[in-house]
């Protein structure tokens, strides 16, 4: 079987988040996409995050009606900070007959040089790219690097130019919540709802 993995916090998952997790289950050779729930990210502020047992649960209320979508919470029973070389080794050892391959946005994709043991990464999955539309927070010139360049012209380098992607973040979705806004159309309705009734990002 081939799984795609798709990291993220997920604080929350946003229809943003499902849209792309749908379009490579269905669009590519993936047989499922497995949403890995990651407890602490080095480059994001782990005080705005909720719980991880609550952003598992968000996520599972997310996708429980598919069945080619999973949530993992395998990062949550490794050393963290979470390194992605790690992750992907464990889970080759523990589903040995399980082809992995990575799920990213094109922006993922010009750090990867940066990433713990990227080379082995990079020589062993495959990777699934997806368009990034970058909101205005984010540096919107970005020039691909000679390395960027190279990586994407790898065999196992898949760019998925028609992804639909959308330009909404789990930041914006966050303060409209804490703003009283009216975020029906952002979240799945379970997701929403479960995120109402604890009261969440307010």
């Amino acid at each position: 079987m081939n799984v795609g993995l798709y990291f993220g916090t997920f604080n929350p998952i946003h229809i943003g988040h499902l849209i792309i997790a749908n379009y490579m289950a269905e669009y590519t050779n993936l047989d499922e996409v497995w949403l890995v729930v990651s407890p602490l990210n080095p480059l994001k502020n782990k005080a705005s995050l909720l719980a991880d047992i609550h952003r598992l649960a968000i996520v599972r209320e997310a996708i429980e009606d598919n069945p080619k979508l999973r949530v993992s919470d395998i990062e949550f029973q490794l050393p963290k900070p979470s390194y992605t070389a790690t992750t992907l080794a464990y889970l080759a050892e523990k589903h040995p007959s399980t082809k992995f391959s990575l799920i990213m946005g094109e922006d993922n994709l010009r750090t990867l040089h940066k990433w713990f043991n990227y080379e082995v990464i990079l020589k062993n999955y495959a990777f699934y790219v997806y368009p990034r539309v970058l909101t205005e927070q984010e540096d919107e010139h970005q020039p691909n690097s000679p390395l960027v360049t190279t990586i994407k012209a790898l065999p196992n380098v898949h760019i998925c130019s028609d992804a639909p992607v959308m330009k909404i973040s789990a930041t914006f979705v966050r303060n409209a919540i804490k703003e009283g806004k009216d975020i029906r159309y952002l979240l799945t309705e379970p997701v929403r709802k479960y995120i109402d009734e604890m009261n969440f990002y307010r």
